[in-house]
């Protein structure tokens, strides 16, 4: 039996629609002013640079998983700000934050999301910002830093993006051929998880249009919710990679499962969404493989 309605249709939550526009008003005011010290940090790193481009501070997961003083520094920002409004709420950022808090509500962020893109000088990197209420997003903002597109979602309210002083309704696309789906992916720091990847990466690039791969699962998420992009799916992406993404597209009709909003756990569960015309055919197809739960190593 397909697992495919139950893993896509989100936990019930129980928080007041006052509540949710007040976390997705702060979601996005969050996101925007820690986009700003991003794009700002950046530029002033790279005036004081020897070498003309910039370093990593350390790295995670292997020495491909590089974080920056940046990233820090967001994130600190982000607390900071969501503090004088919610202090008594919980915090889980990428850079260390796992605060738990009195009110029930969790901030999940992720301070730059797409770090490598960032060290290189790539547009695809972002600060994503989600509110969580018992295991699930219930409002968030993903800014991009490069283009200042702030795409935002409260549940039961729909999804939106400004771009250049505009603001439009995020709605599903009509794509329901999966062989004409333009895929989204991406791939972890660890060796033996990106040979895993590859291999499975084989299987589905001769039965879609085309893979893309950006290196920001927030902006990911948002590119199927804007419609750019038809499905994505990820295994071993983290809460702060998806927190945002997640309420984001669901709010624009896109079918989402999300490998939890947890701390820690789930290292392999896959992150899905697609328009709901091709989600059924590539979560078969990603059952059919073994994968569309953990990603066998």
């Amino acid at each position: 039996m397909s697992t495919f309605y139950t893993a896509t249709t989100p936990a019930p939550v129980d928080c007041p629609a006052v509540l949710i526009t007040q976390l997705r008003e702060l979601a996005l005011a969050a996101a925007r002013s820690a986009g700003e010290l991003v794009s700002r940090r950046r530029r002033e790193l790279l005036r004081t640079s020897t070498d003309g481009g910039l370093q990593a501070h350390h790295t995670k997961t292997s020495a491909v998983d590089p974080v920056t003083v940046v990233d820090t520094e967001s994130e600190n920002h982000i607390v900071a700000f969501l503090r004088q409004h919610r202090p008594d709420d919980g915090f889980l950022g990428e850079e260390g934050q796992n605060t738990p808090g009195r009110t029930g509500v969790t901030w999940v962020i992720d301070p730059i999301d797409g770090t490598v893109n960032f060290l290189y000088g790539i547009g695809e990197y972002a600060v994503s910002v989600g509110a969580v209420v018992d295991g699930e997003p219930v409002a968030g903002a993903v800014v991009n830093v490069e283009s200042g597109a702030a795409y935002h979602a409260g549940w039961a309210q729909g999804a939106a993006v400004e771009r250049g002083g505009a603001s439009h309704a995020l709605t599903p696309r009509s794509q329901s051929d999966l062989a004409l789906a333009l895929v989204a992916t991406g791939f972890g720091y660890q060796a033996t998880r990106r040979e895993a990847q590859a291999r499975l990466l084989a299987h589905i690039l001769p039965v879609v249009r085309d893979i893309r791969r950006m290196g920001a699962a927030a902006l990911d998420l948002c590119r199927v919710a804007e419609g750019t992009v038809d499905a994505y799916y990820e295994h071993g992406v983290k809460a702060w990679d998806c927190a945002a993404g997640t309420i984001i597209a669901r709010e624009a009709g896109v079918v989402v499962a999300h490998p939890g909003m947890e701390a820690t756990g789930g290292e392999a569960r896959m992150l899905f969404a697609a328009q709901p015309g091709v989600a059924p055919q590539l979560w078969s197809l990603l059952e059919s493989l073994k994968v569309a739960g953990q990603l066998p190593e």
